[in-house]
């Protein structure tokens, strides 16, 4: 009786398309979840992540979870959990793609995931960053540690949507520092991020990874354009 008087005054929607949902649903409803455009990448075994940064980083294994569109569900859910600070959203991908992902044999040797960091003053102003969850879940899945004090953004830079690669390496070639360095030697890191696009910020955040002695990268994000 009181979780249906909750829902009556606070209803639960779903976050892709808004609907209203059933008691035995969470954070995305059954018809979304089966609407989402899934890339398949990791069961797939495909390089389309890989290929994004071919020539500029080297990847040992790469996948997102769905492709973006505009105006699309996809970016529905990644808009609501960057702006509207639906955070949980980033519970509910982290342990869908980690859940996947504990089931490839590429990626049952990761020893850390690492996400893309945000610049302390955004992080102050939006609270949390988008892909703290979206990690810490994945770590959980793959029953490996999840560290956030390595990768350090230190150049607060304006949003990057609507630049061009090159604009956006000249941007990002030094935002990023590496901090703890030893507590990564020798390991296979999981980088994750929202979106990949250009892939400009991962090649720039690999760069700087790359400072630390003999480690291995791959990349999951929730996102590829």
């Amino acid at each position: 009786m009181f979780k249906s008087l909750v829902n009556l005054f606070f209803p639960k929607v779903c976050y892709a398309c808004l609907n209203l949902l059933n008691d035995n649903q969470d954070t995305i409803c059954i018809d979304c979840r089966h609407d989402l455009p899934v890339t398949n990448f990791h069961f797939d075994d495909s390089d389309a992540v890989k290929k994004v940064l071919y020539g500029r980083a080297k990847v040992e294994n790469g996948t997102a979870l769905f492709r973006f569109e505009k105006k699309g569900l996809v970016q529905q859910l990644i808009h609501g959990l960057k702006y509207k600070g639906y955070d949980n959203i980033g519970f509910f991908l982290g342990n869908w793609l980690g859940g996947e992902l504990i089931e490839i044999e590429a990626y049952k040797n990761i020893d850390v995931v690492i996400p893309v960091p945000l610049h302390k003053n955004k992080l102050k102003k939006r609270g949390f960053n988008q892909v703290a969850k979206f990690g810490q879940q994945i770590a959980n899945s793959l029953q490996v540690d999840y560290k956030d004090n390595v990768l350090i953004k230190v150049t607060n830079t304006k949003s990057q949507v609507n630049k061009k690669r090159l604009a956006r390496w000249n941007h990002n070639e030094e935002l990023f520092t590496l901090q703890n360095a030893s507590t990564i030697k020798n390991k296979h890191i999981l980088l994750v991020d929202d979106i990949i696009t250009t892939g400009a910020t991962l090649e720039a955040c690999i760069s700087v990874l790359n400072q630390a002695k003999n480690i291995k990268i791959s990349i999951a994000t929730m996102a590829i354009a």
